[in-house]
């Protein structure tokens, strides 16, 4: 379970700025960066063919596609995925797992895929022209307590490699049984 501050209470918290029983949401956001090679003859349409979720988190995500300015072939996707206070990361997690082994990308990308994974631990705005002081790292106006965040980072990486394992494992035995077929 990450730290309470970091994402995930059973219980409401009071509300700041009323002290009352209106519940206060505590979320984190989960940042992956997914980096995949095309394979000779795939175009990036191709891939997102392949690639798109057919079902969604039921969490706010968003994930940004990019191609690689020096390596057209490469594509990158960022994703930020909302994980609200009492929420299991596990199901989220399982959806993707699922996807992927619903919908593999084998046939459109290399087999070595570059993943990262991590929390959100800072949003800062460099729009406003000129000079600008340094602030400590804070979401949504609210300091980042990089204890709590520490914590949670642990907590993720459990998590994650459990859902890789997962993933791994039912890919080797859905290889297993095709191969058993032929």
């Amino acid at each position: 379970m990450l730290p309470p501050a970091v994402s995930f209470r059973s219980e409401p918290l009071l509300h700041p700025r009323t002290l009352t029983n209106v519940p206060l949401v505590v979320s984190v956001k989960a940042v992956s960066i997914i980096r995949r090679r095309l394979k000779e003859g795939k175009t990036y349409e191709d891939f997102r063919k392949a690639w798109y979720h057919t079902v969604g988190f039921g969490t706010a995500s968003t994930l940004y596609t990019v191609i690689n300015a020096f390596d057209p072939k490469e594509i990158i996707v960022i994703g930020f995925v909302e994980v609200d206070a009492g929420q299991d990361v596990r199901s989220i997690l399982r959806i993707d797992v699922k996807e992927r082994l619903e919908n593999p990308l084998d046939a459109v990308i290399e087999p070595v895929i570059g993943r990262e994974f991590g929390l959100l631990v800072s949003e800062d705005d460099f729009s406003t022209a000129g000079a600008l002081e340094y602030k400590a790292p804070s979401i949504g106006g609210k300091e980042t307590n990089l204890t709590e965040i520490a914590q949670g980072l642990s907590e993720a990486k459990k998590l994650i490699a459990e859902a890789s394992a997962g993933r791994d494992s039912a890919k080797a035995g859905s290889r297993a049984s095709s191969q058993n077929n032929l």
